[in-house]
């Protein structure tokens, strides 16, 4: 079985700063790390490796630092990874990154299953997943909470507001994964001698490399358009009552509720 894991390196959003002058993320001095669904993901593919002995390659899209990310992964167990990195990819929204996506995994040949995370923490578009799978005109199961695989049939559990449904599909597909699907596995030590070294096994695509129109990537190529980012502003500090008796600083606040409509 072959299985391609589409992963993305992310700020951490804990850590994430708005400029309130230009509406820009700060990304100085703001860590990166996996994206959390992606990591249940490259689990899930793992999982399947060590059930079948499948051969699992990470595929991610990102600057050159993206590479790091994909030696975690190599660490917690993939067998390869490609990164599509170059200047022409800048700017692509969720259409023209779902394109070079797909012309990577096209280039990478014949596969069996597509893993993702269900939507990456600075986006939340949850929109890369579907697109692919689209463009490579196969089928896709989306927020599965499990997943079985029995021959060429894929089976999952697909988490909705207020329950579950079960779907099956045959291979290939594409299907993307929530933190209830697995608990991720730690890297290895020596998966971090071997990611961490010399001889990483990462392959680095552009443009040429994939054989697509420098205008399917890109800014110019992406519909999309944000108008403006913000943090919301902080709230308020409350308000105290203390003095008085205690009947007293309860008519005081049932006022002050009545005063903001609250009740």
């Amino acid at each position: 079985m072959r299985i391609i894991v589409c992963v993305k390196q992310v700020p951490d959003t804990n850590e994430v700063k708005i400029d309130p002058e230009t509406g820009t993320m700060i990304r100085a001095g703001v860590p990166s790390i996996l994206n959390p669904d992606d990591k249940n993901a490259l689990e899930q593919a793992l999982l399947l490796k060590d059930e079948a002995g499948a051969h699992v390659t990470v595929l991610t899209m990102g600057p050159p630092q993206a590479a790091e990310t994909l030696k975690e992964c190599l660490a917690m167990g993939a067998d390869d990874a490609v990164l599509l990195s170059d200047r022409a990819f800048a700017g692509s929204d969720t259409w023209a990154t779902s394109n070079a996506l797909a012309a990577a995994v096209r280039k990478l040949g014949g596969f069996d299953l597509i893993l993702t995370g269900r939507q990456a923490i600075d986006g939340d578009t949850a929109q890369v997943g579907p697109q692919l799978a689209e463009r490579l005109d196969i089928a896709q199961i989306t927020y599965a909470q499990s997943l079985e695989i029995d021959a060429d049939t894929v089976r999952c559990q697909r988490l909705l507001e207020d329950g579950y449904e079960i779907v099956e599909t045959k291979t290939p597909a594409l299907i993307t994964a929530i933190k209830e699907l697995n608990r991720p596995r730690y890297m290895s030590i020596r998966g971090i001698y071997d990611a961490f070294g010399e001889n990483a096994n990462i392959k680095v695509w552009g443009v040429a490399d994939l054989g697509i129109d420098a205008s399917q990537v890109g800014l110019k190529a992406s519909p999309t358009s944000v108008n403006r980012s913000f943090s919301p502003p902080p709230k308020p500090k409350g308000k105290k009552m203390l003095d008085g008796t205690v009947d007293e600083m309860a008519g005081a606040l049932a006022a002050e509720l009545k005063r903001l409509h609250v009740i």
